[in-house]
């Protein structure tokens, strides 16, 4: 398993090392990196303002687009197989998981080097000496796979989803809708010139945070926990045990404005990259999974982008009906309410995780009660969910192997199966990750 810093400038990547400080930007969530001489005095560092040592913030100097990113990534496999043979498994086969924005980097990067595999084979190629990478599985979770299929989402979900919460109300909805579809609106607008979109609408809503439903800023639930990841990254041991020469960047905003002026987030073309994996001759096997409670990249966006895939299967697809996903059973989360209480349990030392439909390769997975970081809130579905991809088994109860053949069935509509909303849970302060506490701490 190798996990890779994505662009330059993110995590532990870099590309000139300054030093500078870091302070809180208006948003409470992103630091703003500045350059600073400590020839002479060192600045104090407090909560929301820190000393370190940062990439070069240049926005010439990190990919702008999915696509150059991609180009890298392959670049970065080429070198990494050719420089260091030891790392080479004997099963030479490769799967990427992707989140989030994934849903732009995931399709676009494994259908980049398919196409360079084809070069390859074809005897195309320019790259002398380029190794063949055998692609295997493509995992997305909670993904942003077109903007101009799923925006439509952001509208429908805070006023109709499975929970019952109608975050905003008819008229709202009504406007928003209108604002989408008329002549010359947002709609109009993404598929003609790739501009930016306007916000859907649950952010005007007092106190409500646009990602996870139930949850109300600061952040409550299971993400605070994930971001104690934030003080054992900053930690001598691990910079040192790591060989790393510079702090850790959760984001970067000098990335993200290089990302938002080229419109990357609004680009197509990942359905039919996703297309071109499943219909290759390589057999690629793609599975998107979404948590149910996510509004981010919610399931609902999600169920329609899995439809709109363009492979030779598609309507087979659309045919198909949702089986039970079943998992082991696990003590229930304590953020609020475990996934399966409210569908039941399965036999066997198993639970009614969510909701899956298969045909082939290709898989879209509802996870009940999970938000938009699916092993956050859900950590055993999304652990059986992942084993069950690597050995080429069946999602929804990892006991069938993957044929051409296998077609699931079960319930036919995912939306005649609700949820009842978890008690809204008590916001957990880490201090590291100020957004996360109460005005008053």
């Amino acid at each position: 398993m190798l996990y890779i810093d994505q662009p330059t400038q993110v995590g532990f990547s870099y590309d000139e090392l300054i030093n500078g400080t870091a302070s809180l930007g208006p948003d409470g969530e992103t630091f703003l990196v500045e350059p600073g001489d400590f020839s002479e005095v060192i600045p104090e560092s407090n909560l929301t303002h820190h000393v370190g040592t940062f990439s070069s913030q240049k926005l010439t100097q990190t990919p702008n687009t999915t696509a150059q990113a991609a180009h890298a990534f392959w670049h970065f496999a080429q070198t990494w197989f050719t420089e260091f043979p030891h790392y080479k498994p004997s099963d030479d086969r490769i799967s990427l998981w992707a989140e989030s924005y994934g849903g732009h980097y995931g399709p676009a990067f494994f259908h980049f080097l398919q196409q360079q595999n084809d070069k390859i084979a074809n005897g195309s190629s320019t790259e002398k000496d380029a190794h063949y990478l055998h692609l295997d599985t493509l995992g997305i979770v909670d993904g942003l796979l077109d903007m101009v299929i799923q925006h439509e989402s952001f509208i429908s979900f805070p006023y109709n989803n499975t929970y019952g919460i109608q975050a905003i109300n008819q008229s709202t909805y009504e406007e928003l809708m209108h604002n989408w579809t008329r002549p010359g609106g947002c709609k109009a607008k993404v598929q003609a010139c790739g501009a930016g979109l306007r916000d859907g609408g649950l952010g005007a809503v007092p106190g409500a945070r646009p990602r996870v439903v139930r949850h109300r800023a600061p952040e409550a639930g299971p993400v605070p926990g994930a971001a104690h990841a934030h003080g054992y990254l900053r930690r001598g041991g691990v910079l040192s045990a790591l060989g790393v020469p510079v702090n850790h960047s959760m984001a970067s905003a000098a990335t993200a404005a290089a990302f938002a002026g080229t419109f990357d987030f609004v680009r197509g073309g990942y359905l039919g990259a996703i297309a071109a994996l499943l219909d290759g001759d390589g057999g690629v096997r793609v599975h998107l999974v979404y948590g149910d409670r996510d509004y981010a990249s919610n399931w609902a966006g999600g169920e329609a982008a899995s439809l709109a895939v363009p492979w030779r299967r598609a309507a087979e697809f659309a045919a198909a009906s949702y089986a039970p996903l079943l998992t082991p059973r696990e003590p229930p989360p304590n953020h609020g309410g475990g996934y399966g209480e409210e569908g039941g349990e399965g036999g066997g030392g198993c639970e009614y995780s969510g909701l899956t439909r298969q045909v082939g390769n290709f898989s879209f997975t509802r996870v009940f009660q999970a938000g938009h970081e699916v092993p956050s809130y859900a950590p055993g579905a999304a652990h059986a969910i992942f084993a069950r991809a690597a050995s080429g088994r069946d999602i929804a109860t990892g006991l069938v192997p993957v044929t051409d053949g296998l077609v699931t069935s079960g319930v036919r509509d995912a939306w005649t199966v609700r949820n009842a909303p978890p008690e809204r849970p008590r916001p957990r302060c880490y201090i590291l990750k100020p957004e996360s506490c109460l005005p008053e701490v």
